[in-house]
């Protein structure tokens, strides 16, 4: 199968799945979601204490070792790293509280889209703009460095990690959380989840299947291959939200959503850009940490650790809005962004030679 075929039939199964996963339990609207699933896992864990958003989500698990399987069989696991971790932690900490301000990731916000949830499409405005300006600082240079060959064990702790939270979540000892009411309280069956999530993550690493990705390559190279696997996310899960009549055009009363356009915007241009310095989305990562890409994996562990810091708090939003202090956070996460791209690209901050801060546009 060529590559854009297994893009194309990677985005139908997505989208499929996307719409089934709710048949069988997951949240409306939120058959997959990247990072609310691991918000649920920094809750089940007991990184934050919203009762109502706690759960190992079985799909997450199933991402890493899909991809895992998939990369061993095809010759394509490599352990490997070395690219700033300890920057990329701290930026998937910042796309995750935008991607909270929104509540969804890239691929949720497709899904809400092919769902009726406009406030989805002002969120994908945003996402292509942030994706733009991170091309900017592309062209100018930016990178976090390169890569290095590693141990194995670098590679295996992802996988490693997946099937300790499959324990755990079978086993439900007590120290896990597991939400009674609410979004975290939906769910598919375990093994269902699982098999959804391991489908899905090796499809997603023979594709290389990433929005983000995809958006930049079409501004960089004019190239939207990547894309068309999105375009087939939306049109299968349009299809199914009107069969199982869960299609609701509207901005008002979508569930887990709100309707405060700035920070849908604002939101997902966070998710945009930052996605773009780290080099793929939220599902990407996963998709890299299967594949012995531990920078991929401090990644997620930003994620989680990100999610657990929004709600702790107090910045993610919820079906009432924004608030106040998720306002406040945004701007804090969006400047930061911006501060990394412009130290690690061709914008260089540095210090002069005497002692102030000057913004360079040279080498």
């Amino acid at each position: 199968m060529s590559n854009q075929k297994m893009i194309i039939f990677s985005g139908a199964v997505v989208g499929a799945l996307g719409v089934i996963l709710v048949v069988l339990g997951n949240p409306a609207n939120m058959g997959i979601c990247v990072v609310c699933f691991l918000r649920d896992i920094s809750g089940a864990l007991g990184l934050h204490r919203a009762e109502v958003v706690q759960y190992l989500r079985p799909e997450i698990i199933g991402f890493i070792l899909g991809s895992f399987l998939i990369s061993l069989l095809f010759g394509e696991f490599r352990s490997r790293g070395g690219a700033a971790p300890l920057l990329r932690f701290f930026v998937a900490i910042a796309v995750v509280a935008g991607a909270l301000l929104f509540l969804g990731c890239p691929l949720r916000m497709v899904l809400r889209l092919a769902a009726g949830d406009l406030n989805a499409l002002v969120g994908l405005l945003g996402f292509v703009a942030g994706i733009y300006g991170g091309t900017i600082f592309l062209r100018n240079g930016f990178s976090l460095g390169r890569s290095y060959p590693q141990a194995n064990i670098n590679g295996f702790l992802a996988p490693l990690t997946a099937v300790g939270l499959l324990i755990l979540c079978l086993a439900a000892p007590s120290f896990i959380f597991f939400s009674t009411e609410g979004p975290g309280s939906m769910a598919a069956p375990v093994l269902l989840s699982l098999g959804a999530g391991l489908l899905i993550g090796a499809l997603a690493q023979r594709s290389r299947l990433c929005m983000a990705g995809g958006v930049r390559d079409l501004f960089l190279i004019r190239d939207p291959h990547l894309l068309y696997g999105f375009l087939m996310i939306f049109l299968v899960a349009l299809v199914g939200n009107l069969y199982f009549g869960f299609f609701n055009p509207g901005f008002y009363e979508q569930p887990v959503a709100h309707n405060d356009g700035l920070w849908n915007f604002l939101g997902m241009f966070t998710v945009g850009f930052g996605s773009i310095l780290l080099g793929g989305c939220p599902l990407r990562q996963l998709i890299m940490s299967g594949e012995g890409d531990s920078d991929a994996f401090i990644t997620v562990v930003g994620y989680i650790v990100g999610a657990g810091i929004a709600h702790n708090f107090g910045l993610a939003a919820s079906g009432a809005g924004v608030p106040t202090a998720g306002k406040i956070g945004g701007v804090v996460v969006l400047l930061f962004l911006l501060c990394v791209a412009a130290a690690c690209s061709n914008y260089r901050l540095f210090l002069s030679g005497k002692g102030g801060v000057k913004l360079d546009a040279g080498n």
